[in-house]
C-alpha cells in the first residue's frame, strides 16, 4: 500500500503526552485533510497551532459504551492510537489492563471500517527485557542507588504484548507497531522526580553508546505519523521495519532505532 495523501485520520489518546505530539504533526501535515480526535479528554483547541484546527473534529467518548462513540461515522484511512496509563495512575493492576489493553482493542475494533485499505498504527513501548539488556551496566548502577526492581515493568510488557497481538488479530490491511525505549522530553509527576532524576542520566549516558535506549516524544511523534502516511510497503529500508506474529495476525514492527531514523526520512 503507498503512502497516503489526503486521507482521514483518527487518533486515540491525543491527550497523553505523545498523543498531543502526534495530534499537532497530524494537524500541521498536508497529507491528512481530517483529523479525528476521540477520547475522554479533549484538547483545547487554543493550545493547538493556529490556523490548523479548521480539519479537526473532536469528540467526547465513553470507552465503557464505544457503541455509541461513533467511531464508525467517518470511515477513518488511518486510525492512531497513543491510548495508555500506568498502574499508579489507573490504581490496580485489574483497571491497568483494562485501559491498557481493553480500551485499545475494543476502540480499534469499533474504528475498523469496511474499506479494504484501511491502516492502523500503534504506540507500543520497549519489551522491558529487552530494554535491560541494552542498559546492562546503567542498570547495574541504579541498583547500587537503591532503586529497587519495579515488577509492574513485566506487567506493563506482558500487557503490551497483549494488546500488539489482539490489534494484529483484528483484520486491518496493514497494522504498524511501535516500540519506543525510554521516552525523553516527558513531564513527571512529583513523587517521580527521584526515580527520573535518577534514570534519566543513565538513559542519556546509555544512548551515546546505543540508538535503542530513548528517544524524544517529539521525534517519537514525526515517526508514527510518517508510518502512517507511508504504509508498510512503502516505509524506507531506515525504518528497519520488521513483519512478527503469526499467519493471518501479522504486523509490521518498527523498533526505537528506526523510530529515529524514519522521523527524519518522514520530513
Amino acid at each position: 500500500m503507498a503512502a497516503v495523501a489526503g486521507k482521514t485520520a483518527l487518533l486515540l489518546g491525543a491527550t497523553g503526552q505523545t498523543g498531543q505530539k502526534i495530534l499537532h504533526e497530524l494537524l500541521q501535515s498536508p497529507d491528512f485533510t481530517k483529523v479525528g480526535e476521540y477520547g475522554r479528554r479533549l484538547t483545547d483547541k487554543s493550545s493547538l497551532p493556529s490556523g490548523s484546527t479548521e480539519k479537526l473534529v473532536q469528540r467526547a467518548i465513553d470507552f465503557e459504551n464505544l457503541g455509541e462513540a461513533g467511531l464508525k461515522e467517518h470511515k477513518w484511512d488511518v486510525v492512531f492510537i497513543a491510548l495508555g496509563t500506568t498502574k499508579k495512575i489507573a490504581g490496580s493492576a485489574e483497571a491497568f489492563e483494562k485501559i491498557d489493553r481493553e480500551y485499545v482493542v475494543n476502540a480499534a475494533r469499533e474504528a475498523k471500517s469496511s474499506a479494504p485499505d484501511q491502516r492502523l498504527v500503534y504506540v507500543s513501548a520497549q519489551m522491558h527485557h529487552r530494554l535491560s539488556s541494552i542498559l546492562g551496566a546503567s542498570i547495574s548502577v541504579a541498583s547500587h542507588l537503591a532503586v529497587p526492581p519495579r515488577p509492574r515493568a513485566y506487567t506493563h510488557s506482558r500487557s503490551k504484548g497483549l494488546t500488539e497481538n489482539a490489534l494484529a488479530a483484528l483484520g486491518y490491511s496493514d497494522i504498524i507497531v511501535f516500540r519506543p525505549a525510554f521516552l525523553a522530553g516527558t513531564e513527571r509527576g512529583p513523587k517521580q522526580e527521584l526515580l527520573i532524576s535518577i534514570a534519566t542520566p543513565l538513559f542519556s549516558l546509555a544512548s551515546r553508546f546505543s540508538n535503542n535506549a530513548q528517544i524524544q516524544i517529539s521525534t517519537l511523534a514525526k515517526s508514527v505519523v510518517a508510518a502512517g502516511r507511508f504504509g508498510s510497503a512503502a516505509l524506507p529500508a531506515s525504518a528497519q521495519a520488521t513483519k512478527v506474529g503469526s499467519e493471518g495476525a501479522s504486523f509490521t514492527l518498527i523498533d526505537n532505532p528506526g523510530a529515529l531514523a524514519l522521523a527524519s526520512e518522514g520530513q
